[in-house]
């Protein structure tokens, strides 16, 4: 059963009707009432292992309490994901990630942050952002804006694929086909985005087809493409038994082999930051800027040691402030306890709201995160029920949502609205999320 749950090519419904049977048995493990969420989980829409329904399935065997899919430039997990975390009594949230551009000001002349690293470690002026508690009601609307910028990532991600197979042919490396082992291996036909993931996870299934797995793969990397993994990803190499070895070698891949022939995105693809929020608060969804701080070694082996946006924090949350960012949203198992501590200080001098969560796009990764619930960071518990209740009650009317001028609450301070909001989705009824929304809707009014 959980075989259908995770097949790709299946439709959502038929991957709900598996997972409602296993509920049903009541062979899905019990919520472990740690309080634990994470609201930062890709599906296969964007580049992940795991179908929504199946990634609902595994945050619930993790222990969390609540869960969210972010995928990039794509809502098409969605539906899946909130029907599935509602039948498995889990609070569940969706929203998107998308590259935007902080090279130009408002009149069009280079902006502060134009030459800067800020947060993307491929590129200077591009910025990794979420749009977080999107209301059902404008999944269609979120689908068209997004449509265009997958458009032009697919023809980017195929031409950088040309100059990849020059290298390969070069070493008398197998090529790949861009239709039948990127576009076809991706969900873009079905609303899902293609990554240079995709590209580089093309890229080792050739490796493996032609050395196989071990250290015969390795030492024919180093020979073939002159890439040398480091000490770690050296044993994880050789181990050809490793479970998450294809998921490994895209990750020494992306840093070793995708900067020989990368291409920048343009602003296309990466459009304006002003564009970005505006329209997600158009459709009262909360745009969130996605702090990363400087790097020290990555979780997943695909980010090297780096500095980004430490040095020049506070003029960046200005910045942000002035384009109209409604929350910042930060990950605290790759970030050090100073770190979080700034960021959080800012959050509170400047008004963001803070959400959290794990980025997971490895099956290699763990869906918890015991950060959150240390005291430093227990309040992004709170946050992830006051987004749950945002995205069901704005589902309902938009001006219910957290940042809508027209909330009743507007008047309140953001730790008065966050608060109210936090208990109205703890009290929601988790498998039946908006029905029970509809009733808690009024209490916004008492």
């Amino acid at each position: 059963m959980t075989e259908t749950i995770n097949n790709l090519h299946a439709a959502g419904e038929e991957r709900l009707a598996a997972l409602k049977k296993l509920a049903a048995k009541s062979a899905a493990p019990p919520i472990s009432g740690s309080g634990e969420i994470n609201n930062h989980v890709h599906t296969i829409y964007s580049f992940s292992p795991y179908t929504p329904a199946m990634a609902a399935l595994k945050a619930r065997e993790a222990g969390l309490e609540a869960a969210g899919s972010v995928d990039h430039d794509s809502l098409a997990a969605a539906p899946e994901m909130i029907a599935a975390c509602a039948e498995l009594g889990m609070g569940g949230c969706c929203g998107f990630e998308i590259r935007v551009s902080f090279k130009k000001d408002a009149s069009g002349k280079p902006a502060p942050f134009a030459l800067r690293k800020i947060n993307n470690p491929d590129s200077e002026g591009l910025v990794y952002m979420t749009v977080q508690g999107v209301p059902s009601a404008a999944y269609e609307k979120t689908s068209a804006f997004l449509k265009p910028i997958r458009t032009v990532r697919l023809e980017r991600t195929r031409t950088m694929t040309e100059a990849a197979n020059v290298l390969l042919a070069e070493a008398g490396l197998p090529l790949i086909d861009f239709e039948t082992d990127i576009a076809g291996a991706s969900q873009f036909a079905r609303g899902g985005e293609i990554t240079e993931r995709h590209l580089m996870a093309a890229a080792a299934e050739k490796l493996a087809a032609r050395y196989g797995r071990g250290s015969t793969l390795r030492e024919g990397l180093a020979k073939s493409l002159g890439i040398v993994a480091d000490a770690k990803m050296e044993k994880l190499l050789d181990d050809a038994a490793n479970p998450h070895y294809l998921y490994d070698l895209l990750g020494v891949l992306k840093t070793g082999f995708l900067p020989r022939f990368f291409i920048q995105p343009d602003e296309n693809e990466c459009i304006p930051a002003q564009r970005a929020v505006d329209f997600a608060l158009s459709i009262g969804a909360i745009p969130s800027y996605a702090y990363l701080g400087d790097v020290g070694e990555s979780p997943t082996g695909d980010k090297k040691a780096e500095k980004f946006e430490d040095d020049f924090l506070g003029e960046l949350m200005e910045e942000i402030k002035r384009i109209g960012y409604k929350a910042v949203t930060y990950m605290p198992p790759r970030n050090t306890a100073e770190q979080l501590r700034r960021i959080q200080r800012y959050c509170a001098d400047f008004g963001f709201m803070e959400i959290s969560g794990v980025d997971i796009n490895s099956s290699r990764q763990s869906f918890n995160c015991p950060e959150v619930l240390l005291p430093s960071c227990r309040h992004l518990v709170d946050t992830t029920w006051a987004l749950i209740a945002h995205e069901r009650l704005a589902s309902l009317d938009k001006r219910r949502g957290l940042f809508d001028t027209d909330n009743p609450l507007a008047t309140l301070s953001l730790p008065e609205r966050l608060a109210k909001y936090a208990a109205l989705g703890k009290s929601l009824n988790l498998r039946r999320p908006e029905e029970s929304a509809a009733a808690l809707a009024e209490k916004i009014l008492e």
